[in-house]
C-alpha cells in the first residue's frame, strides 16, 4: 500500500499545491465579485430564509416532488458537517500548521459565494425524469456546454462523484468511525466496518425520504451535543483561547513562528492543506450540494442560493472552530504517540477532549464521530445516487446500495493517510467539470440574481 499511498500524493501535489488553491479561490472571487458580494449582503436576510419558517411539524420528502427548503439544507449540511470537522481539520493542522485554520476559513467567506451560484443553477436547471423531480450539476453541465462534448463532460462528472463521495468519501468517514471507536471502546475497526456497513445498508434501500428522515433527526441532535461539549473543553482552557487564535492568524503567514515550526510547515503547506480541508468541510465548488438543493420547492432560484450559503457558515465558520480551539487550547497540537508519530486526524482530537474529560473524552468523541459521519455518509449517498440513476437508471441503484456498503466496511480498516490521499485526489478531480460549468454560466447567475433583486421575484433591493 505504499507505493500507492506515494503514487496518490503526487498526483495530488500536482492538484493542490497550486491549480486547485488557484481555481477555487478564484471562482470564488469571481462570484463574489459577479453577485455584487451577496454572501455580506444577503446575509441577514439568509438566516431569514433558512430559519424563519421552521416548525415542529415538518412536510414528508417526496421522491417525486422534491423537500422543503430546510430538508434540502439538512441534507447538504448532513454532508458538509462530517468527519472534516472532527477529522479533517485535525490533519489540516498538523499538516499545515494552526494557520492552515485560517485559509480554512478564507476559503469558505469565498465559498459561499461559490455554493450561491451552485444551487441556484441547480434550481434553474432541475428537470423531471420519468415523473420524478432530478437536478444537479450534470443538468447545469450540459446547460454550459451544448452537444456531445457536454453530455461527455456531464458524464465524467457522475463518474467522478460517484467514486469520489460514493466509495472513496465514505471510506473517510468510515475510517474514523472505525479508529474513534477502538480508541473509545476497545471494538476492532473490522467489526465497526460490518456494523456500519449493515446499518448504512437498511438506511439506503428506505431510500430518499429515509435518508431526509435520518438528517432532520440526527444533524441538530449532533450539533448541539458536539457544541456543548466543545464549549466545556474551552472553559476549562479558556486561558488559552487568545493564543490559539494569535497561532491560527500569525500561522497562516508565518507558519515558523507558531507550532508550524514544531511541525516543519511551510507557508505553501498551510495554504495547501487549509483550502483541500476546507474544500472537504464546506464542499463548495465541488458539485456536491446542489443535489440536494436542485430538489427544493422555492418559489425563486436565488433563495436556495441564499439558503446554501448558510450550510457553508455553519460548518466552516461556526462548528469548525470548536474543534480548532478544544485542540489548540489543550496543547495536544505538535504531540506524539509512543511511535514517536505525530498524533493526527480524530486520535488528535480524542487527545484533546481526553486532556479534560479523561477517559470519557475519547468516548465523546467517538459518539460524535458515529453520528457526524453517518450522517455525512447519508448526505454523500444520496449525491452519487443521483449520478448513478442519471447514468444507470434506477435498475443499478440496489448494486450501488450494496457497493457503498462495503466501501464503507474496508474504510474502517484502513490507513489513515492513504484514504486522506485518495479523497483528497477524487474531491480534486471532481472539482474540474463543475467548475468549468459554474464560470461558463455565470452570466445566468448573474442575471437571475439581478431580476430576483430588482422585483421579478416579489423582493426588492432594500428588504
Amino acid at each position: 500500500m505504499v507505493w500507492l499511498s506515494d503514487f496518490v500524493s503526487s498526483i495530488n501535489r500536482i492538484l493542490w499545491d497550486v491549480f486547485l488553491i488557484v481555481v477555487l479561490c478564484g471562482v470564488g472571487v469571481y462570484f463574489t465579485i459577479l453577485t455584487r458580494g451577496i454572501q455580506f449582503r444577503r446575509f441577514k436576510q439568509s438566516l431569514k430564509l433558512t430559519f424563519g419558517s421552521i416548525t415542529l411539524r415538518g412536510k414528508k420528502a417526496s421522491d417525486k416532488e422534491g423537500m422543503t427548503s430546510f430538508q434540502s439544507l439538512l441534507t447538504s449540511v448532513s454532508a458538509q458537517i462530517g468527519t472534516g470537522n472532527l477529522a479533517g481539520v485535525a490533519t489540516a493542522m498538523v499538516s499545515g500548521g494552526p494557520g492552515a485554520v485560517f485559509w480554512m476559513w478564507v476559503s469558505a467567506i469565498l465559498g459561499m459565494a461559490t455554493i450561491y451560484a451552485e444551487a441556484t443553477l441547480a434550481q434553474r436547471y432541475k428537470t423531471t425524469v420519468n415523473g420524478e423531480l432530478v437536478g444537479g450539476p450534470v443538468y447545469y453541465i450540459r446547460a454550459a456546454v451544448k452537444g456531445p462534448v457536454g453530455k461527455a463532460a456531464a458524464a465524467v462528472f457522475s463518474i467522478l462523484i460517484i467514486v469520489a463521495l460514493g466509495f472513496m468519501g465514505n471510506m473517510v468517514q468510515a475510517n474514523s468511525v472505525g479508529g474513534a471507536m477502538e480508541a473509545a471502546f476497545g471494538i476492532p475497526s473490522e467489526i465497526i466496518g460490518v456494523v456500519l456497513a449493515l446499518i448504512s445498508l437498511l438506511v439506503f434501500l428506505g431510500g430518499v425520504k429515509r435518508i431526509v428522515a435520518v438528517a432532520e433527526k440526527v444533524v441538530p441532535f449532533m450539533a448541539v451535543f458536539f457544541t456543548l461539549s466543545s464549549i466545556i473543553v474551552m472553559v476549562v482552557n479558556f486561558r488559552n483561547i487568545i493564543p490559539a487564535f494569535y497561532d491560527i492568524f500569525v500561522g497562516a503567514f508565518n507558519p515558523q513562528a507558531v507550532l508550524g515550526g514544531v511541525l516543519g510547515v511551510s507557508v505553501q503547506q498551510s495554504i495547501r492543506y487549509g483550502i483541500a480541508r476546507g474544500l472537504f468541510t464546506h464542499e463548495a465548488g465541488m458539485g456536491s450540494t446542489p443535489h440536494a438543493h436542485a430538489l427544493a420547492r422555492v418559489k425563486n432560484p436565488c433563495e436556495q442560493g441564499l439558503v446554501a450559503m448558510i450550510g457553508v457558515f455553519v460548518d466552516t465558520i461556526i462548528l469548525l472552530p470548536l474543534t480548532v480551539l478544544a485542540i489548540l487550547t489543550s496543547g495536544v497540537l505538535g504531540t506524539k504517540d509512543a511511535e514517536g508519530t505525530f498524533l493526527t486526524g480524530i486520535e488528535l482530537t480524542q487527545s484533546a477532549f481526553a486532556q479534560v474529560f479523561g477517559q470519557f473524552g475519547y468516548v465523546i468523541i467517538a459518539i460524535c464521530v458515529f453520528f457526524f459521519a453517518f450522517a455525512t455518509i447519508m448526505g454523500w449517498y444520496f449525491f452519487g445516487l443521483s449520478n448513478v440513476k442519471y447514468l444507470f437508471g434506477k435498475k443499478a441503484v440496489t448494486i450501488y446500495s450494496l457497493l457503498v456498503s462495503i466501501f464503507v466496511g474496508i474504510g474502517c480498516t484502513l490507513k489513515v493517510d492513504l484514504v486522506w490521499n485518495l479523497a483528497d485526489l477524487f474531491n480534486g478531480l471532481m472539482v474540474i467539470p463543475n467548475i468549468l460549468a459554474l464560470i461558463l454560466l455565470g452570466k445566468v447567475v448573474a442575471s437571475l440574481t439581478k431580476d430576483w433583486e430588482t422585483g421579478i421575484s416579489g423582493l426588492s433591493e432594500k428588504e
